[in-house]
């Protein structure tokens, strides 16, 4: 006999940004910045975060900035 399998999809995260109507991703945002990245440091993916293509750009844009800045850290030990 053979066995049915039910397949689960997740539901596809909407993009935090755009439900805010956010146009531009400041770098002095620490806090919301810090969301996005691992306890690593690293920038968390697209498929992982929800983002949409054009925040999620200017969120590394950002990130990135912010590291120059020394208000977030390149690398967490």
């Amino acid at each position: 006999m053979r066995q049915t399998t039910t397949v689960r999809r997740k539901k596809k995260k909407k993009c935090q940004w755009c439900a805010e109507g956010v146009k531009y991703i400041d770098y002095k945002s620490i806090s919301k910045l810090q969301k996005f990245m691992d306890s690593k440091g690293k920038i968390l993916p697209r498929r992982q975060t929800g983002n949409c293509a054009r925040h999620q750009r200017q969120l590394a844009i950002a990130i990135k900035r912010a590291r120059i800045m020394g208000l977030l850290p390149f690398v967490v030990y």
